[in-house]
C-alpha cells in the first residue's frame, strides 16, 4: 500500500486544479496515491481530472454529488484511499516541495494524527500568513483545518471517524478528532499553500446554514460527555469551539437580523450544559463575551456588538457620474422601480451593434420580444446601427436612465464603474473571445499589460456585478474562473456571435463575399493578427503585397486589424489587398475567407468553427509571450501549420500545405478542444436561460456548416 493517499475536493475550483495535482505529483517523494474527487467524470473538474489520470497511473478519481458538499466529497476519498496516512488537499491548495519528504521523516508508527505547518496566501497571490502551531498537539481541536494534518488511515477506520454532513464539517472533524486522538505529533514546516478565495469561504456568507454550527458543537460536545477526557482536552475544546460560535454571533452579517436572538439563546444553553467543571473564560473582550453567553445576556451583547452592526447597515453609495446633474439624475432614476421587461446591452464599449451582445440581443427580438431591448454606442457608431434598433447614445441622459431602471444588462466588456448593481437586475457577460493570452487579475504580474489594464480593484469591482458568465469551451471556464475571480454562474453555452457559422446558407457567403469586394474566382485569407501591447499603434508585421506577390494571383487578402483601431494599412495592389477592418461584423468577415491567417488572435477560435484552414503567424512568439503572458503554448496545439517568417508563411500557402492532411488533423484536434459548447444555438440558449427562465438544455444542436455548407464556390480549397 502507498505511504500517503492525497484526497483533493474538486468542486468549483477547475480553474486552479491543475496547480494542485502539479504539486503533489511534483513531490520528491513518491510513495502515493492522487485521489480527485469530482462531481462528475464530465465536469469542469472531472476534465481536468480525468487527463491527469490519462498521463498518470497514481491519479485515480473517484466521484461525488455536488449536493453531498465538501464532507461527502471527502468520505467518498476517504473510502477509495489505501495508503497508510491520509492528507486532504483543497482542489485550489498547494503542497510546498518536499512536503511529503518531510511528513514521512517525522511520522512515526504510532502517529495518530501529524499535525503541520500551514501558509494562508491571499488570493492575488500577495500577502501571506503562517498561523502558528504553539499549542498542545493533542489539543489542536477545531481551530486546525482537515488540510492541516496527516491522518493514520487505520486510526480512522478504528474510531470510525466521518466528516459530518452540513456547512461547518471541518469544526465538527477536528473536535472529533481531537477527542479520538491518543498520540499526535507537530510538525512546524510548512506543508501546505492554502489560498484564500477572493469570494470568501462559504462559512462567511449569511443565512440560516450558520445554525449548523451549532449542531456541529453540540455534537461533539456530547461526544466529550459520553467519554473520559482529560480536563486539560475538555476545557481546551470547548474554548475553541465556543471562539468560533461567538465569532458568528458578534459578526454583523453572518446569522440574519430575525434570528440572532434565537442563535444566541441556543448558544447559550449549550455553554451551560456542557461548560466543563473549573473552566475560565479567557480574558479581554472575549470573556466579556462568554460571560455575557452564559448569563444569557442578549441586549448587552448586542450592544457589544453595535459597532460591527452600524457598518453592516451603510448604505451603498451611489457612484459618480462626472457632471453634478448627471448624477443627480442618474440617482433620482435608481429610486424608482426596476423595469421588469427592459435589457440594455453594450459591445465593445459603445463600438457598435457587434458580437455576442448582438446575436442575443436578435435573438431576444425573436423569442422574447416583450422585453424591450436598448443598444448602447457612442455617438459616432448612430448611423452604422441596422435599421429598428432602439438606442442611447453613451452618456446622454438616456443612457443613464436605462441603465439605472434595465432588469438586464448584457455586456462583451464592461459597463462604466459608476453603474450599480441594483438588486433583482440580472448582468450577463458575456466575452468576447477563448482566452489564449492571460486576461484580468492573471495579467498583474506583467507589468506592459498592467500599466494598461489599470486598476485591478476597479475590475473586480465590476466583476462583482456579473450574475452570469459565458463560455464558449471548457477551457475558457477554468481560465475565466482564475482572471475575474467572483460569485458569477458560468453558462457553458456556446458563443451566440458564433451561431452564424452554423446557419449561414451558401447565398449568405456569396453576399458578403460581393459586399466586401473579393473578386469572383479567387481565393480569399483573411489575415488577423493580434493587438501588441508593447507596440503603439497597428502593425501589420507582415508585408502583404511581398506576400501576395509570392502566393500568386488566385489569392486575395481580407485585412482585418484589431478593433482597438480604426483600419489597417493603405496598399497598393491592384484590389488584391482589402482592408475589411471597419466592417463592422467580424462573423461576416469570416464566412467570407476560405482561410485564416492570425498570430494570437482569439479569432482562431471562433473561424475553428468552420472547419476551414488556419495558419499561425508567429513571427514573435517568444516577445509576446513574455511581455503578454498566455495560458497555452499555441506552437504544442496549433490549430493548423505555424510558419515563424514571411518566407515559411508564403511557402504553405504556395505548396497547398496549408489545407493538406496534415493541417486538417491539427484543426480536428483543435476544435475538439476549443468549439467545444458552440452549435449554432448559443444565443437562444442565452435568452431561455437569462430572460424567459427557461431550461434550455433541450435545445437541439444546428447541422454544422462544414456538413451542409461548402466554402465560397472560387475556394481553391473546393476545387481539391
Amino acid at each position: 500500500m502507498p505511504r500517503f493517499s492525497v484526497i483533493v475536493p474538486t468542486h468549483g475550483v477547475a480553474g486552479r486544479l491543475a496547480q494542485a495535482l502539479d504539486s503533489v505529483l511534483t513531490q520528491s517523494f513518491g510513495d502515493f496515491e492522487l485521489i480527485p474527487v469530482c462531481d462528475a467524470p464530465d465536469s469542469p473538474a472531472g476534465t481536468v481530472a480525468a487527463s491527469y489520470a490519462a498521463r498518470h497511473s497514481r491519479v485515480t478519481p473517484v466521484h461525488s454529488p455536488p449536493s453531498g458538499g465538501l464532507s461527502a466529497a471527502r468520505n467518498a476519498g476517504m473510502a477509495a484511499a489505501n495508503g497508510t496516512y491520509l492528507l486532504f488537499l483543497d482542489g485550489d491548495d498547494e503542497l510546498v516541495p518536499g512536503a511529503l519528504g518531510a511528513l514521512d521523516a517525522t511520522l512515526r508508527a504510532d502517529t495518530d494524527v501529524l499535525y503541520f505547518g500551514h501558509e494562508r496566501v491571499h488570493w492575488w497571490e500577495g500577502e501571506s500568513s503562517r498561523p502558528p502551531l504553539d499549542r498542545d498537539p493533542e489539543v489542536l481541536g477545531a481551530h486546525a483545518p482537515a488540510w492541516s494534518a496527516a491522518y493514520r488511515r487505520a486510526f480512522l477506520a478504528e474510531h470510525r471517524l466521518a466528516f459530518p454532513g452540513g456547512y461547518f464539517t471541518d469544526a465538527g472533524w477536528s473536535g472529533l478528532v481531537t477527542l479520538a486522538t491518543e498520540r499526535a505529533a507537530v510538525l512546524h514546516t510548512v506543508c501546505v499553500r492554502h489560498h484564500l478565495r477572493r469570494q470568501g469561504r462559504r462559512l462567511n456568507t449569511p443565512g440560516e446554514h450558520q445554525f449548523e454550527l451549532l449542531d456541529q458543537v453540540e455534537s461533539v460536545l456530547t461526544r466529550v460527555a459520553e467519554q473520559t477526557v482529560s480536563a486539560a482536552k475538555s476545557h481546551a475544546l470547548f474554548g475553541q469551539l465556543f471562539a468560533l460560535v461567538l465569532k458568528t454571533a458578534a459578526h454583523p452579517t453572518r446569522v440574519p437580523a430575525r434570528r440572532r436572538r434565537a442563535f444566541f439563546r441556543r448558544a447559550g444553553r449549550l455553554y451551560r450544559r456542557h461548560r466543563p467543571a473549573g473552566f475560565r473564560p479567557p480574558s479581554g473582550s472575549l470573556g466579556v463575551q462568554h460571560r455575557l453567553l452564559a448569563t444569557g445576556a442578549y441586549s448587552a451583547f448586542r450592544a457589544l456588538r453595535g459597532a460591527n452592526q452600524a457598518a453592516a447597515k451603510s448604505a451603498q453609495r451611489v457612484p459618480h457620474p462626472r457632471m453634478l446633474r448627471t448624477r443627480a439624475l442618474y440617482a433620482a432614476h435608481l429610486r424608482r422601480a426596476l423595469d421588469e421587461n427592459l435589457a440594455v446591452y453594450c459591445a465593445y464599449w459603445g463600438r457598435g451593434y457587434a458580437c455576442n451582445p448582438a446575436a442575443i440581443h436578435a435573438k431576444a427580438r425573436e423569442l422574447a420580444p416583450h422585453i424591450r431591448s436598448v443598444f448602447l454606442v457612442e455617438p459616432e457608431a448612430v448611423d452604422a446601427l441596422p435599421k429598428g434598433i432602439d438606442h442611447a447614445v453613451i452618456g446622454s441622459r438616456r443612457y443613464w436612465e436605462v441603465l439605472a431602471r434595465a432588469k438586464y444588462l448584457i455586456n462583451n466588456a464592461n459597463f462604466a464603474d459608476g453603474v450599480v448593481k441594483r438588486p433583482g437586475s440580472v448582468h450577463v457577460q458575456t466575452q468576447h473571445g477563448t482566452p489564449l493570452k492571460k486576461m484580468g487579475v492573471d495579467q498583474s504580474t506583467y507589468p506592459v499589460v498592467a500599466a494598461a489594464t489599470g486598476s485591478f480593484a476597479k475590475l473586480l469591482t465590476r466583476v462583482d456585478r456579473w450574475d452570469y458568465n459565458l463560455s464558449s469551451n471548457r477551457h475558457s471556464t477554468q481560465m475565466w474562473e482564475r482572471a475575474f475571480p467572483g460569485t458569477y454562474e458560468a453558462l457553458e453555452y456556446g458563443y451566440p456571435r458564433n451561431d452564424v457559422y452554423y446557419t449561414a446558407t451558401a447565398d449568405d457567403v456569396t453576399r458578403v463575399r460581393e459586399r466586401l469586394g473579393v473578386p469572383e474566382g479567387r481565393t480569399a485569407l483573411l489575415y488577423a493578427p493580434t493587438h501588441r501591447d508593447y507596440s503603439t499603434g497597428f502593425e501589420a508585421r507582415l508585408d502583404l503585397e511581398a506576400f501576395c506577390e509570392e502566393i500568386g494571383e488566385d489569392f486575395v487578402v481580407l485585412l482585418r486589424a484589431h478593433y482597438f483601431y480604426d483600419e489597417g494599412a493603405a496598399h497598393r495592389s491592384g484590389g488584391r489587398i482589402i482592408d475589411v477592418t471597419a466592417h463592422r461584423s467580424s462573423e461576416d468577415v469570416c464566412l467570407a475567407a476560405d482561410a485564416l491567417i492570425t498570430d494570437y488572435s482569439s479569432i482562431m477560435f471562433d473561424y475553428a468553427n468552420l472547419d476551414r484552414p488556419i495558419v499561425v503567424y508567429a513571427d514573435d512568439w517568444e516577445i509576446y509571450r513574455e511581455t503578454r503572458g498566455v495560458y497555452f503554448d499555441v506552437m504544442e496545439a496549433p490549430p493548423g501549420p505555424v510558419a515563424r517568417s514571411p518566407q515559411d508563411l508564403a511557402r504553405v500557402f504556395a505548396e497547398g500545405s496549408y489545407a493538406d492532411p496534415k493541417s486538417t488533423a491539427l484543426r480536428a484536434r483543435f476544435r475538439e478542444r476549443f468549439c467545444q459548447f458552440d452549435d449554432g444555438r448559443a444565443a437562444e440558449r442565452v435568452v431561455r436561460r437569462v430572460l424567459l427562465g427557461e431550461p434550455p438544455e433541450a435545445i437541439p444542436p444546428v447541422v454544422p456548416i462544414a456538413e451542409r455548407l461548402p466554402a465560397p464556390a472560387a475556394s481553391t480549397l473546393v476545387r481539391s
